[in-house]
Formats: C-alpha cells, structure tokens, sequence
C-alpha cells in the first residue's frame, strides 16, 4: 500500500533532486553566457551550438501553451451537448429535496435535473 505522507527517502530524493536541478540550471547558464573561446580552452570542445540555449526555451514555453490549448479543445470536443440524451438521469439519480430545510442551508445530497441547471446557466 503506497503511503503519499513523506518519508526520509523520498526527503533524500527530492532533495538530490533539487541539488541536481540547480546544478543542471547552473551548467545551462555556463554554457549559454560564457564565450566559445573560453569554453575551448577549457577542454570543452564538443559543445552544443548556442543556437539551443535560445531555441530549447523558446520550445518548451511554445510546447506548454499548446498543451493547454489542446487539452481545453479536446475537453470541449467530448463534452456531450445540452440536448444529449447521454446527459439525463437515470433510475438511479436522487433528485434534491429541499422541503423542511432552513433558510440559507446546504441541501442535502441529489442529482440536480439538467433543465434545473440549464436554467440557472443559461437563461
């Protein structure tokens, strides 16, 4: 049984994690800053073209947004439409009744009715 609450290893990993992102990041922006020559004698010569430290960015912002567009679009695409007949309850729905409750109460657990909704919504 898997437990989500932290544990001394997974405290170990994130924080190697962490240190190793940081470091990763830090050799990134060597890389990026620091000129050519520099970096050949250091020893350094098969290197990446600069051109990357713009483009991988770039790409992955650009790859982020369109994710985001994607999944909105897709989610509106398997959205059943109003006047589906897959959105009407079934014998298994419990409508909401309301009578002997307080004003101002939360009502007790139930299926709301699409026309109820669309009302509220819509109209």
């Amino acid at each position: 049984m898997s437990n989500p609450s932290p544990t001394p290893e997974r405290a170990i990993y994130g924080f190697v994690l962490y240190l190793a992102s940081i470091v990763g990041f830090g050799l990134f922006v060597i890389w990026a800053y620091v000129p050519e020559k520099w970096l050949i004698s250091l020893g350094l010569t098969y290197m990446p073209q600069k051109y990357w430290a713009v483009v991988t960015p770039t790409y992955a912002c650009v790859g982020i947004l369109l994710f985001y567009i994607f999944y909105t679009g897709y989610n509106m695409t398997i959205t059943q439409p109003l006047d589906s007949l897959d959105t009407i309850t079934d014998n298994f729905s419990r409508p909401v009744e309301s009578n002997g409750q307080p004003d101002g109460a939360i009502p007790p657990i139930g299926d709301l009715s699409i026309s109820e909704i669309n009302k509220q919504m819509y109209l």
